[in-house]
């Protein structure tokens, strides 16, 4: 499992309608570390329940780690809890920072696309960049001002000459405007985007083919399964073959394969369980994986060389893993 360590909530602050954040600093004035552009920690919410969340650090920052909540409407008991029991002097349990959504140092310029909360990521982005003198432009979509996080920070600050805001935009005006803003891409410019799963998808389609995919980056912050290659992948068992004991396990219908394992007594080291951190990345030496995650780019998923097991399942009877 994921390493811990314990920080103070320092402050919370209501930053939007159902939206808060929250200063983390460690214990006795202990400094935290690896709040890079992109990152993201995991947050033991309560016991069984831990969520990721990213970093809107920027380099003034140092030694804390700053992120945002918000309270879903469908929580299953994360956001809520953090909403109704979180408060400034608690002390959390958290992971360090961790980077997946790293940002291309040598790209001449950056577009950076949020949807939502998903602005952390990209904030930090933007404060970096703009710190460093880079060339960049932030768009920020969301249903109102109301629903804007950091908007007066945005507004009001260093970063308001570099921002849009896109409020209320639905359909075809949301496609129209994402259009105008990817049409004409620069040369060696690169994407940067978060947000919620459809919104995501929007953005890459509008984005494809003027955006070549290795200039393309992106982090959804919930987890959406994909859909089954194989509409009937739940309900089929598979085996997964460990290689490195030649032992074999059966995955039954309902269950994911990371449970299965473990069941077996493989320990594999993980974190959100939903397809989005790469924690329980594994390499698959034979078979064809079902992929339903949200980490592995397309090309990787099409090299069937990897599959994270906390969602994805096997489209052949048989995967051999490295194990």
């Amino acid at each position: 499992m994921v390493a811990l360590m314990q920080v103070e909530i320092r402050e919370i602050v209501d930053e939007a309608l159902d939206i808060k954040s929250l200063l983390l600093a460690g214990p006795a004035g202990a400094r935290l570390t690896g709040a890079s552009p992109g990152a993201h920690i995991d947050v033991v919410i309560a016991p069984g329940i831990v969520r990721q969340y990213s970093l809107w650090n920027g380099p003034e920052d140092e030694g804390v780690f700053r992120i945002a909540v918000k309270r879903e409407a469908q929580s299953r008991g994360g956001s809520q809890r953090v909403h109704d029991e979180f408060a400034p002097g608690r002390v959390i349990e958290i992971s360090e920072a961790r980077n997946h959504f790293p940002l291309d140092d040598e790209a001449p310029h950056a577009v950076l696309i949020a949807g939502g909360i998903g602005i952390t990521p990209v904030l930090s982005m933007a404060r970096h960049l703009h710190a460093r003198g880079r060339s960049f432009e932030l768009h920020y979509f969301t249903r109102s001002v109301e629903h804007t996080a950091f908007y007066a920070r945005i507004d009001t600050g260093g970063l308001r000459n570099f921002t849009r805001f896109h409020h209320g935009l639905e359909g075809a005006a949301l496609h129209d405007r994402l259009d105008g803003i990817l049409r004409g891409r620069r040369e060696g410019a690169h994407l940067y985007l978060c947000g919620p799963s459809p919104f995501m998808t929007l953005v890459r389609e509008t984005a494809s083919p003027a955006w070549p995919d290795a200039t393309v980056h992106f982090e959804y912050f919930g987890a959406a399964p994909q859909a089954s290659a194989d509409s009937q992948g739940d309900e089929r068992t598979f085996t997964v073959e460990l290689a490195k004991s030649g032992r074999t396990v059966q995955v039954e219908p309902g269950c994911t394969t990371l449970d299965a394992l473990r069941r077996a007594g493989v320990e594999i080291e993980s974190s959100c369980e939903q397809g989005v951190c790469g924690t329980c990345l594994v390499h698959v030496l034979e078979g064809v994986p079902d992929h339903r995650d949200l980490f592995l780019t397309d090309d990787e998923r099409a090299a069937n060389e990897t599959m994270l097991p906390c969602v994805s399942r096997a489209c052949s009877a048989t995967i051999k893993l490295d194990l």
